[in-house]
């Protein structure tokens, strides 16, 4: 089994432990990623094909109020576009009654997304760090403290570390991996009940080649109650040249297959939109609650939010040396992007004392 050292191990790459590790080098702190998956983002999950517009299938919106994300997006050279909702939504409150298009009340409040797609920022974030910074496919096991240092085990390597940050959601780095000594019992009974944001998501998308939703009398913004698509929005490119429609999902199609899922969907455009909808280029998806690596089954149900931000997460343990950070962790739009980024400020503002030279 192969030793790495490192000063700081951080497990999970996604925005947070991205975020992080930015941060980290430029105080040339030595820093290691280990991510479970093949892929970088976490939940932030842009699925590109050639020639079309991205889907998003997880973290997509921000708000003008959430300067820490938008920082960090002028800081990187990220461009940010205003979500196009139009004037009127598709409005159907139940499946036996009639889509209505209705007027969306007046108002001053904005939603922006990333250009090129929210994987831009994590694609930016891997282009500052070090060669060799990230190890995917890497799945931490067990946390051992030890001679005032963590060990740190995967099925293949071992890393010895002078503090780990967990990114995991909560519950699943309570329940996937082992730490000796145990944590105490206030901080794991607080993350059995604390709730993993996109537990209960499934996003989904289609791409086409004209934007027929913005033709006409009708609308690329859609919200319907127990029906398969219950919102869905334009998702068409920053330049309106490439064209989709996406959003979520009704958890009620969660045992169905993809294929299913996709038949169901295009009926329902169907009856939106006439067969316009039928011609499309490409369906994507995602079920978050087959996603191993963000979802694990809760013991108790878990109300939206319970327990994100909870003052247990802003203490650091084995020593000091362990800190569990994550979107779920922070008391300020958590769950969101913007709190995924205040954490790893957070927790870099503990760290930087520590290591500035």
């Amino acid at each position: 089994m192969k030793t790495i050292k490192t000063d700081v191990l951080i497990i999970g790459a996604g925005l947070t432990g991205m975020t992080l590790a930015y941060y980290l080098q430029k105080l040339n702190v030595n820093v290691k990623i280990v991510e479970a998956r093949n892929r970088l983002g976490g939940r932030i999950y842009t699925k590109l094909n050639p020639k079309q517009a991205p889907i998003e299938l997880g973290a997509t919106w921000l708000i003008p109020q959430q300067n820490s994300m938008l920082n960090l997006l002028k800081e990187l050279n990220i461009d940010v576009f205003t979500q196009h909702y139009g004037k009127t939504a598709i409005y159907q409150p139940n499946p036996n009654q009639a889509a209505q298009l209705v007027q969306l009340p007046a108002s001053d409040n904005v939603s922006y997304r990333i250009k090129d797609g929210t994987q831009s920022i994590i694609n930016a974030l891997e282009n500052t760090l070090i060669e060799n910074t990230i190890l995917l496919n890497q799945n931490i096991e067990t946390i051992r403290s030890e001679n005032n240092i963590l060990l740190a085990k995967t099925a293949d390597e071992t890393f010895h570390a002078k503090h780990i940050i967990s990114t995991l959601p909560p519950l699943l780095f309570l329940k996937s991996i082992k730490v000796e000594p145990a944590l105490p019992e206030a901080l794991t009974g607080v993350m059995t009940k604390t709730h993993t944001w996109v537990k209960d998501s499934i996003r989904s998308g289609f791409t086409y080649k004209n934007p027929f939703w913005k033709t006409g009398r009708t609308s690329g913004t859609i919200y319907s109650t127990n029906t398969p698509l219950q919102e869905y929005y334009d998702h068409s490119d920053s330049e309106n040249h490439k064209h989709a429609i996406g959003g979520f999902m009704s958890s009620s199609v969660f045992e169905i297959s993809k294929e299913k899922r996709q038949q169901l969907a295009l009926r329902q455009l169907q009856k939106y939109y006439g067969d316009d909808a039928l011609d499309f280029k490409s369906y994507e998806e995602c079920v978050w609650k087959n996603e191993k690596f963000t979802v694990t089954k809760s013991d108790f149900f878990l109300m939206p939010q319970q327990n994100n931000g909870h003052p247990l997460y802003k203490k650091a343990y084995l020593n000091k040396r362990l800190s569990i950070a994550g979107a779920e962790t922070s008391s300020i739009f958590s769950g969101k992007m913007e709190g995924a980024i205040n954490s790893a400020n957070f927790v870099y503002n503990q760290l930087k004392g520590l290591y500035k030279t």
